[in-house]
């Protein structure tokens, strides 16, 4: 797969000189876009081009590296906390589109994940705003993927940074897994460093060092991906401690598959077998004929996936296959710092409700 050899590509270290080529013909498209990604940047901070305000707290949820931070689990937990507290919420998201034109993945998550809070999927943040306001009173909007998309003005800019590749292997893309560079973080308000606990502490300080460098003002929390159970076809559920002794074989097409893959060994699965997709991967019927005919190769009871994978997978493996599908359902838990998230979003919602 493409995104699976690029990230190969980007992250070996000491790497053949075949790759030592690739690496440095890919700094020149990265270098142009630095450019494009700076002189767009300017042009908001200057106010050349202009912002639009909502009349409703608007939170960013974003990341400055490609894919796979842990915003969507980020969303759904500020969704269900002030949803719980009875403030009207909206999560804005572009989505990504199906061969049929149907939003899935985040979205289709999200709203299973926040039941209560209203997924207005459009590209254009600022008319889904707007439908959030007058069409559903929302006075809480949560901007999914916010960071990069400036035009709509926003309370609070919370980025999600993932311990376990927190800074894109400094290189902007192509070159590197950056979509800004780090000075960026400026103009962030909060940084939620997520999976912390797939790397030391040693190391989660002197991530919060570096980035306290660039934005001294900014606040942290940190936060894991716990797992909570797994979810089969036809609404059918199981527990956790089921998985324990099966012959599991996992896939996924996710921006950081080896977060994924980490979580299923830090619970001590017995996986037979993994396949890796790119990111936002539209199956086919073939594709999962060969999963399927794999994990069937090497004797699993279980194939599993990511809840993102199984919404686009469980209608495609549904009553056709002996060794059932299913997703491993996670959920945000902060583990440090909740109450400063907390304080931001309380304070700049606090004049709308």
């Amino acid at each position: 797969m493409y995104a699976t050899f690029w990230r190969k590509l980007v992250a070996s270290q000491n790497p053949p000189l075949v790759y030592r080529i690739l690496r440095w013909a890919l700094l020149v498209p990265s270098f142009f876009y630095r450019i494009a990604v700076a002189l767009r940047n300017q042009l908001y901070d200057k106010s050349v081009l202009k912002t639009v305000k909502v009349p409703a707290a608007v939170i960013s949820i974003g990341n400055i590296t490609t894919g796979g931070t842990g915003k969507t689990p980020l969303v759904a937990w500020l969704c269900n906390h002030y949803t719980a507290k009875g403030v009207s919420t909206a999560v804005l998201t572009r989505g990504y589109k199906t061969k049929d034109s149907v939003f899935a993945d985040e979205p289709a998550m999200l709203a299973k994940a926040s039941p209560d809070a209203k997924v207005i999927v459009n590209p254009d943040r600022i008319a889904g705003a707007q439908k959030a306001i007058s069409e559903y009173n929302a006075k809480l909007l949560i901007m999914d993927d916010g960071f990069q998309h400036r035009k709509l003005a926003r309370d609070i800019d919370i980025v999600a940074v993932d311990a376990t590749e927190p800074f894109g292997y400094e290189k902007l893309l192509p070159a590197g897994l950056l979509r800004e560079p780090l000075d960026s973080l400026k103009r962030a308000d909060a940084v939620v460093i997520t999976r912390s606990n797939q790397n030391s502490p040693e190391i989660i300080s002197e991530i919060k060092d570096r980035i306290s460098q660039i934005n001294s003002d900014i606040v942290f929390a940190s936060a894991v991906h716990k797992p909570l159970g797994v979810k089969l076809i036809k609404d059918d559920q199981m527990q956790l401690k089921e998985l324990i002794g099966k012959k599991i074989y996992a896939f996924c097409g996710i921006g950081n598959p080896a977060s994924f893959f980490q979580t299923l060994s830090d619970m001590a699965l017995n996986i037979v077998g993994t396949k890796v997709y790119n990111d936002h991967y539209m199956y086919t019927d073939a594709d999962i004929a060969a999963i399927y005919e794999d994990a069937s190769y090497k004797h699993a009871q279980l194939v599993l996936t990511t809840h993102k994978d199984w919404i686009k997978t469980a209608l495609l493996s549904i009553d056709k296959f002996e060794i059932p599908f299913a997703a491993l359902l996670i959920e945000l838990e902060f583990i440090g710092g909740q109450e400063n998230i907390i304080a931001l979003v309380d304070k700049a919602i606090e004049k709308y409700v």
